[in-house]
């Protein structure tokens, strides 16, 4: 059988890789803390799993439209003014299996051969690969801790060349947990704008962000650029991961093309996921997602205080997100060596750099704060003995 050049150039996802080792060592009896996944721990909210009951319960589930629910559309939009501030017409609204089916509907929007798309280094590896699937040239720009490890525009304005079409943001970040300041993601899109370039920005972890001093949550981009790409999912600040539902908002003149793409890339997404996400948007279920926000911000200064404490910086505390980026470059290895000897010999499953791009593939490793208090405790332990024994 041939496999085609897409399939064998594709890099493997580390995250999920470390998992297979970790599960091996699950089997074997081992209790691994298991810090490499951005999976929340709670799981939907109540009224949620109620009306996923409810919906199953016998009566023909068929297809929806392809763009989602016009129900949910509805619901998403609010959720924008109610929470952002933001008036976003439920037309442009294109509910998705998951926050990457609505990447892989965008890029395919939007991308030809040959056109360069600016990322930053380090990013989520699979919006490069989805974009690399497409025959787009993926430039990684390297950002540093000055720069909260994300594009900033003059990184941008360095790397622009004639063939740059467009711009993947991501605010929070993963693997950082760092959001791009308001006014640099302003100025981001205004220059992309200015080339005429599209500008994608994946708001997955937008909700799990602090809040200012006066208790506001940060502003979507589409604040900013009412006709970038936003991209958002059901995943992480509703504890929604198995569930398979996104959503993304588009710009009206590319609701036809996304359309159409759904239509024969997916059909729609799960219905019986859709009909109880409605319940996501009730002042109950909000309530309860935003006790979490709360709690997830206690787990990562769980983490950021055990990290300190064992000497493996983070050079730029996360403000969004679940996720601490911390440099190993100290302890002599590097982030692969770390990770693969934190697993075998602490039992501690972490994702190592490589994953996020090649800047900073040697020196720094992932955790994630979505694990229980009780799991980050035993986790940080199990590093400061494991860091201990090598120095």
């Amino acid at each position: 059988m041939r496999i085609s050049h897409r399939a064998r150039g594709i890099a493997p996802f580390y995250a999920m890789e470390v998992g297979k080792h970790a599960a091996e060592l699950e089997a074997r009896g081992h209790h691994v803390v298991r810090l490499n996944l951005g999976e929340p721990d709670f799981g939907a909210p109540p009224a949620v799993r109620d009306a996923l009951r409810e919906a199953m319960d016998g009566r023909p589930m068929a297809y929806t439209a392809a763009l989602g629910l016009p129900a949910l559309r509805e619901a998403i939009a609010g959720f924008y003014r109610d929470r952002h501030d933001v008036e976003v017409d439920p037309a442009r609204v294109v509910v998705t299996a998951g926050a990457s089916a609505a990447l892989v509907l965008a890029t395919a929007a939007l991308v030809d051969p040959g056109d360069e798309v600016l990322i930053a280094d380090p990013s989520y590896p699979c919006n490069r690969q989805i974009v690399e699937s497409f025959g787009a040239r993926v430039t990684l720009v390297p950002a540093t801790a000055e720069t909260r490890f994300q594009l900033d525009a003059a990184s941008v304005r360095a790397h622009w060349t004639d063939d740059t079409r467009g711009l993947m943001i991501a605010t929070p970040s993963n693997p950082t947990g760092t959001s791009v300041p308001a006014g640099e993601l302003a100025a981001l899109c205004d220059l992309a704008r200015e080339r005429e370039a599209w500008r994608l920005v994946d708001e997955i972890y937008l909700d799990l962000s602090d809040h200012d001093d006066r208790g506001r949550p940060p502003r979507s981009a589409l604040s900013y650029d009412p006709d970038a790409v936003v991209v958002n999912s059901f995943s992480k600040y509703f504890g929604m991961t198995g569930w398979r539902l996104g959503w993304c908002v588009v710009p009206e003149a590319l609701v036809p093309a996304m359309e159409r793409l759904a239509q024969n890339y997916f059909l729609c997404a799960s219905a019986p996921a859709q009909h109880a996400a409605l319940s996501c948007f009730t002042p109950e279920s909000l309530a309860v997602c935003e006790a979490r926000r709360v709690e997830f911000a206690e787990r990562r200064a769980i983490v950021l205080d055990g990290l300190e404490r064992i000497g493996l910086p983070v050079p730029v505390p996360p403000d969004g997100a679940f996720y601490a980026y911390f440099d190993v470059s100290g302890t002599g290895l590097t982030s692969w060596q770390f990770c693969e000897r934190a697993l075998q010999e602490a039992h501690v499953a972490l994702t190592p750099g490589r994953d996020f791009g090649a800047h900073t593939a040697r020196m720094y490793v992932r955790l994630s704060c979505a694990a229980s208090a009780d799991e980050l405790h035993e986790g940080i332990a199990r590093l400061g003995k494991f860091v201990a024994a090598l120095r």
